[in-house]
C-alpha cells in the first residue's frame, strides 16, 4: 500500500481522542498533520472549553491545526419543521407501554459526514470529484483495548483506519493516568447535551452544575414528545412518545438521583428490570465517537414509530 497523504485525527475531545493528541504532539506517536472535530453545535459547555485548552496547550505548540467541521446544529435541526432531521436514537413509549428507541442517524449525519466532506477536500478533491486509487487519509480513530469491538474498518476507500491506543495496549484507565499526569485529569465525555445515551449522572451533573444547560435539555425533552418538528408538520408524529430519558418520563421528572435498576424497576413496571446499575447510573462510558458511538437497540417487531 502507498503512503498516505495525510494523517488526520478523528478529535471527539474525550479521554481516547485527548489521549491520542497528546501522545502525538509529544513525539510518541510521530507524523499527525491535522484533527478534526465535528461539531454538531450542542457540545457541553465544558467540552468546548476543553477543546479550546487542548488547542491552546498542546495542539498549537506541537504545529497540529484543529479544524473544527459542522454540518448544521443538531438541536435546531431537530425543532425546526423545515429541515430534515437526522434522528436521535430517543426512548419511545407507545400508547400499550411498548418500549424501544428510534433510529440513531444524528451520528452519521452530524459527525461522520462533515469530516467525511473535509477530508475530501484536504485531498484536493471535495465531492463529486473522484479520487484516484491511491490516494487516502489514514485516520487515527481513540478506540482502547477496552473497546476493541468497536474498531471497523472505513467504509470509503479514500480513509484508513488506525487505532493507534490498541497497537499501544493502552486501556482507557491508561488513558486517564496519562491525561491526569498531564493536568488534563478533568477531560469531559464528549457528547451532545441532550444525548439519551447519558446515564443519570451526567443528567445529575446537568441539573446541579450546569442549570442554564439542564432547563437547555429539559425544554428540548418536552418539546421532542411527538418526534422532529418536520415529521410532526407533515402527519406523521410518533405513534407513541419520545423522550430524553431511559426511564419514558419528562427528563425534569425522571427518577436521576442515584438508584439501583431493582429500586427504579419497582417505581416503574417490568419494562425496566433488564437495565443494569451501571449502565443506569453511568450510561455509556466512552461518550460519542464519531465512529463508535453506540447505534441503539433494535425497535421490537411490529412497533410503529408513526400515526
Amino acid at each position: 500500500m502507498s503512503a498516505p497523504q495525510l494523517r488526520s485525527l478523528s478529535l471527539g475531545a474525550g479521554v481516547q481522542s485527548t489521549c491520542l493528541l497528546l501522545l502525538a504532539a509529544e513525539g510518541h506517536l510521530p507524523g499527525l498533520d491535522v484533527a478534526i472535530f465535528a461539531d454538531t453545535g450542542w457540545e457541553p459547555r465544558s467540552v468546548y472549553t476543553h477543546l479550546d485548552r487542548i488547542e491552546r496547550e498542546i495542539a498549537e505548540p506541537a504545529g497540529i491545526p484543529i479544524l473544527r467541521v459542522s454540518s448544521g446544529n443538531i438541536r435546531d435541526d431537530a425543532l425546526d419543521p423545515s429541515k430534515r432531521f437526522a434522528s436521535m436514537p430517543l426512548h419511545i413509549l407507545n400508547s400499550q407501554g411498548t418500549a424501544g428507541m428510534s433510529r440513531r442517524q444524528c451520528t452519521g449525519q452530524y459527525k461522520i459526514r462533515p469530516i467525511k466532506e473535509k477530508v475530501r477536500r484536504l485531498l484536493g478533491y471535495p465531492y463529486p470529484q473522484r479520487i484516484p486509487a491511491g490516494v487516502y487519509v489514514e485516520q487515527w480513530i481513540g478506540i482502547s483495548v477496552d473497546e476493541v469491538h468497536r474498531a471497523k474498518d472505513a467504509d470509503v476507500v479514500y480513509m484508513k483506519n488506525r487505532f493507534p491506543l490498541l497497537e499501544l495496549g493502552f486501556s482507557r484507565a491508561d488513558c486517564l493516568r496519562l491525561l491526569r499526569s498531564r493536568g488534563f485529569g478533568e477531560t469531559p465525555k464528549s457528547a451532545c447535551l441532550g444525548c439519551p445515551y447519558h446515564g443519570n449522572s451526567q443528567w445529575r451533573q446537568l441539573r446541579d452544575g450546569s442549570p442554564e444547560e439542564w432547563q437547555d435539555v429539559v425544554e428540548f425533552d418536552h418539546a421532542i414528545r411527538k418526534g422532529n418538528a418536520r415529521a410532526t408538520a407533515q402527519g406523521t408524529p410518533l405513534l407513541g412518545q419520545a423522550y430524553l430519558h431511559r426511564s419514558r418520563r419528562p427528563l425534569d421528572q425522571a427518577p436521576i438521583d442515584r438508584v439501583t435498576a431493582h429500586e427504579w424497576s419497582g417505581r416503574q413496571g417490568d419494562i425496566f428490570d433488564a437495565i443494569a446499575d451501571a449502565e443506569l447510573e453511568n450510561g455509556d462510558a466512552d461518550g460519542c465517537s464519531p465512529w463508535a458511538c453506540r447505534s441503539g437497540s433494535p425497535m421490537p417487531d411490529g412497533f410503529d414509530l408513526t400515526a
